[in-house]
């Protein structure tokens, strides 16, 4: 249902450039900012619908936090709701960059910016964390053994055997597409 009032592009332009600037540590932290606002607040999609536009956000080129951003705002509003939401995602990092650019050599000797990097990286593991359990909660909610069992394996990959992650996302790509292609020729 695409709702396309100026309030609501209002409220996109607001929102989107309130998680774009309050969220740091990459792409994923992203996705539990677009669940408060998108899912619990306005409920414009699913958390079902929240996860399938984070995959795709992951598996397309560019950073996710943008592309996530441009998917809820096409969902909620379209081609300009894709548009604002797009503006309102790059802008806060383009000006923050901006200005720790102009004043680096300030601000990388600044103990108290030092600490308060320090906190946003405490902030940032915590988010992340809280996403990886509701992930694999609705992994674990498929009740599949396939899905489940790449779990432990894709951490053992990575903290044992010190795999690249994106080989491993890759394989763990592949599989699940594999997966897919077998389920449909067995039911076709």
């Amino acid at each position: 249902m695409l709702k396309t009032d100026r309030k609501t592009y209002l409220w996109l332009l607001g929102v989107n450039l309130f998680i774009s600037a309050f969220t740091f540590g990459g792409g994923y932290v992203v996705v539990p900012m677009v669940r408060r606002f998108f899912v619990w607040k306005k409920r414009f999609f699913t958390e079902d619908d929240l996860m399938n536009m984070a995959a795709v956000a992951q598996s397309t080129p560019g950073a996710i936090a943008i592309n996530l951003s441009a998917l809820a705002g096409y969902r909620v509003a379209g081609l300009a709701g894709l548009v604002i939401s797009c503006i309102a995602a790059v802008t806060p990092p383009l000006v923050i960059l901006g200005a720790v650019s102009a004043f680096y050599s300030a601000f990388i000797s600044n103990t108290v910016a030092a600490a308060v990097l320090k906190g946003m990286e405490a902030g940032v593991a915590a988010i992340m964390v809280d996403l990886i359990i509701d992930m694999c909660a609705m992994i674990l909610k498929e009740r599949s053994a396939f899905l489940s069992l790449m779990i432990p394996a894709a951490f053992a990959a990575n903290f044992i055997l010190h795999i690249n992650v994106a080989l491993i996302l890759i394989v763990c790509c592949g599989l699940c597409i594999a997966r897919v292609f077998w389920r449909r020729r067995e039911n076709g």
